[in-house]
């Protein structure tokens, strides 16, 4: 039809157009290949290297020769595999919670959750440069949606003080995907019990990566025990595929009686399971990665700042590189891709106009060498651009 052409013209002379695919021919890793060259990655959440982690990749190769690669239908109507069960015992020891329940994408969690548990007695409060996934739960759920001013906690609590409704509800990433800063969970938790609101920390790119053991941002905070829903994926810092909610008893229970994104969708195939247990082992195991990962964060964001970039203040292995001009930061990255980097164009919608940019994600497998050039080729095509 004419007008979706339209439409897809004004994105492309907007700059915002979302074009081909990057065909990776090789493993999410430091390095891959992609339409047949080498290229450095930093566009990936594999933050600490696992995706092809050798005891991950044996973990899920055993899990198919025992199981099979599918699980037949949703594991209340099909059955549920023992490993699913492991993987939530896991999740909930990570979290500190009574009950984890899986969901097959963070996406489907956040839809699932917040679905189930609000309607139009509810109001929910949202951090505005929360997740789209939150942002459809909330729309989905028919509550009333109040987004607060980003991290403002006396936006939170004027709106808190004016507009709550019979039931309330707080959520919030715990580290924000385009950003990289964290959410004052502390203060979050504070106005919450002043005004007795549930609460609900989407942890998808703090889970693995900060806290004790890695269990998140909530524990590197030390208000684990006062959140009431911690919601989470598979697909980062683990390397595999997949949600969860984990909380007490009764809340995972209903979860499991009303998310419809549970009820309705085939489990995940045990091979994503297992990949997530094993992984979930070296995480606890293994504290040199997250240490590394930091490392290696804190070194790049550094050295970028000397050059006179303009990077925001965070301890994430998210950096975003802020340009501003959408088709100046399509330039940059295509420059850098040319020069054996990806690093990937974020621009609106996903985050405010004005503020597009390069986001960086570093993982605990690029090396020094890997940086330096990293480092080398964004102050030379950084400079040729005007940024610095």
């Amino acid at each position: 039809m004419e007008h979706i052409k339209d439409i897809l013209f004004s994105l492309k002379d907007n700059n915002i157009y979302r074009g081909q695919f990057k065909n990776l021919q090789t493993s999410q890793k430091e390095k891959v290949i992609i339409d047949g060259r080498e290229i450095i990655l930093l566009g990936s959440n594999n933050y600490l290297g696992l995706c092809g982690d050798t005891d991950v990749k044996k973990a899920s190769i055993k899990a198919v020769e025992k199981y099979g690669v599918g699980a037949g239908g949703s594991r209340l109507t099909t059955g549920s595999y023992i490993l699913t069960h492991e993987l939530e015992e896991k999740i909930k020891d990570f979290k500190n919670t009574q009950k984890a329940l899986v969901f097959n994408t963070g996406y489907m969690a956040n839809l699932g959750i917040l679905q189930a548990l609000c309607n139009k007695d509810w109001v929910i409060f949202c951090d505005k440069y929360n997740h789209a996934s939150i942002i459809d739960g909330c729309l989905l759920s028919g509550a009333k949606l109040l987004r607060y001013k980003h991290c403002d906690m006396d936006d939170l609590s004027y709106k808190i003080k004016n507009f709550k409704g019979k039931y309330n509800l707080i959520v919030t990433d715990g580290v924000f995907s385009m950003d990289g800063d964290i959410a004052p969970l502390d203060d979050i938790v504070d106005i919450s019990k002043k005004h007795n609101v549930v609460t609900m920390v989407d942890d998808a790119h703090g889970f693995g990566v900060l806290g004790k053991d890695g269990a998140g941002t909530a524990s590197y905070l030390g208000v684990s025990d006062e959140i009431h829903i911690h919601m989470g994926t598979l697909s980062k810092a683990v390397g595999s595929i997949g949600g969860y909610a984990a909380s007490d008893e009764y809340f995972i229970e209903y979860f499991k009686n009303f998310s419809r994104s549970f009820v309705f969708s085939t489990a995940l195939p045990p091979s994503s399971v297992a990949a997530s247990i094993k992984a979930l082992d070296i995480i606890k195991n293994q504290p040199k990665k997250r240490e590394q990962l930091l490392k290696n964060s804190d070194w790049l964001k550094n050295q970028l700042k000397s050059l006179g970039f303009k990077i925001p203040n965070t301890i994430t292995p998210i950096i975003p590189v802020i340009v501003g001009d959408e088709k100046k930061t399509l330039e940059f990255s295509q420059h850098l891709f040319n020069d054996g980097i990806y690093i990937p164009a974020i621009r609106p919608p996903t985050v405010p106009r004005g503020t597009s940019r390069l986001r960086i994600s570093i993982t605990a497998a690029h090396t020094k060498k890997h940086l330096e050039y990293v480092v080398d080729r964004l102050e030379n095509n950084g400079r040729k651009l005007g940024l610095i």
